[in-house]
């Protein structure tokens, strides 16, 4: 039997551990809604993938302690932003951030609020103007190609459900004007915007500071070779790589998005909820309405989208205003990419600079070294001649002079041997030199 209290002892130090679990799983999040200030929560894994609908291998993508690269998806219910420091799910209501302490995320969040709340009173007044000059608003829904009769049927069902619609959801209503153009862009466009300008600015500052310091350094670099610069050098272009791979994946990302229009089609997160629940609150004036037959609600269905699984059979958003959006900022993050090119190649110059000047004094070491090593075999050719002269062999020049004369004599044919010997030399020093030059071997 175990005592009561080593058994009480026991579930506590469990409920502890599913205590301390259960925080590790749970996280400060920073929310910047559609409207209203900012405020940090706290939610684990399953919640966030309960209120955003995403899948757990996308909040991977956000997760700081692993890397990876700039990714931007598309959602049916949120779209997950990963650009650089920028990490943010995107609703069609509010933002969820990760919290840290990173001063830059402070400013990010502050950018994002201020053009959040500038934007909603932007899209309020342009509300009220279009109250006093437009008599009906305009069905998000394709017509079909039907009967007239079907036609004034559907007009009435439309203008019986926008009101509902309007009463009971939180999300910002899109602006629409008597052409059909939508004047302010949705909440999930203005917070991605956001994000694209956060990340864009932060590269571009980096690309400058980068450029301020290089091109001295390597100016530098050409006027004087030595280790302090050659080193100086070497951590700018590790600097170079690093920041033209992060640029490169960005653009690719936007480049990657540009080019599929159905990734396009599943960011319009406003869009989509907007034409669910017009498509719910059908299904329930059908349902409600005793006039309506069986085979009207089959015409109806077949008709009209299905909005059952956020899909929208036969129905393809206007993807314009996304599309020039992201436009506007893969120009602007081409062209740090285009600073960095130019940067990377005046690197390479300087490099083939420094190479072609190591090489011109690597010639002229080696011709240093031919000259010194011809002027070797001459003297060597001497020496051979001093100990000719030197070997102990009976010659009349080695005789011992006896009179005045022969010492005069004995001392002519020394000097003339010593001068002849050395001027042997540099005769043959000279021919081996002019024979250098006239064959092209040195300079």
């Amino acid at each position: 039997m175990r005592p009561h209290g080593a058994g009480t002892g026991g579930g506590g130090v469990g409920r502890r551990k599913v205590g301390a679990a259960a925080a590790a799983a749970s996280r400060e999040w920073m929310v910047v809604p559609a409207s209203g200030p900012a405020r940090v929560e706290e939610a684990g894994k399953h919640a966030v993938m309960a209120r955003t609908g995403l899948p757990a291998r996308d909040l991977r993508v956000l997760d700081p302690l692993l890397s990876y690269p700039s990714t931007i998806l598309g959602r049916e219910r949120a779209i997950v932003v990963n650009l650089e420091r920028v990490k943010a799910l995107i609703t069609a209501t509010e933002v969820l951030l990760p919290n840290t302490k990173d001063p830059a995320f402070a400013r990010f969040v502050r950018d994002l609020q201020t053009r959040v709340l500038a934007s909603s009173s932007d899209q309020a007044a342009e509300l009220t103007d279009m109250e006093g000059e437009s008599s009906m608003v305009a069905s998000p829904f394709p017509v079909p190609s039907s009967s007239k009769g079907h036609e004034v049927e559907m007009t009435k069902k439309t203008t019986a459900i926008v009101p509902e619609m309007t009463s009971s959801s939180s999300m910002p209503n899109l602006a629409v004007a008597k052409d059909g153009n939508t004047k302010v862009l949705p909440f999930e466009f203005r917070a991605l915007e956001v994000c694209l300008e956060s990340a864009c600015r932060s590269l571009e500052e980096e690309t400058s500071t980068l450029e301020q310091e290089a091109y001295p350094a390597l100016d530098e670099l050409t006027s004087k070779i030595s280790t302090l610069n050659l080193e100086r050098v070497r951590q700018i272009k590790s600097r170079l790589v690093a920041i033209s791979g992060r640029v490169q994946k960005v653009r690719d990302e936007l480049e990657h998005l540009l080019d599929d229009e159905m990734d396009m089609a599943e960011m319009y997160l406003t869009e989509k909820l907007t034409q669910q629940e017009i498509s719910e609150a059908s299904s329930r004036a059908e349902v409600e309405d005793p006039s309506h037959t069986e085979e009207d609600r089959d015409e109806d269905y077949r008709s009209e989208p299905d909005g059952s699984n956020g899909s929208f059979i036969g129905y393809k958003p206007n993807i314009e205003e996304l599309e020039m959006l992201l436009e506007a900022y893969f120009v602007q993050i081409d062209g740090t990419l285009n600073k960095l090119s130019h940067l990377r190649e005046y690197v390479d110059d300087t490099e083939d600079y420094i190479n072609i000047m190591l090489d011109d004094k690597q010639n002229q070491l080696l011709q240093m070294g031919v000259m010194l090593s011809t002027a070797t075999v001459v003297i060597t050719a001497g020496v051979a001649v001093v100990g000719l002269f030197g070997m102990n062999i009976g010659i009349s020049l080695y005789t011992d002079p006896t009179t005045e004369e022969e010492t005069r004599a004995a001392n002519r044919k020394f000097w003339e041997t010593t001068f002849g010997t050395v001027a042997g030399c540099v005769i043959l020093y000279i021919i081996a030199m002019g024979w250098g030059k006239r064959s092209g071997l040195l300079q």
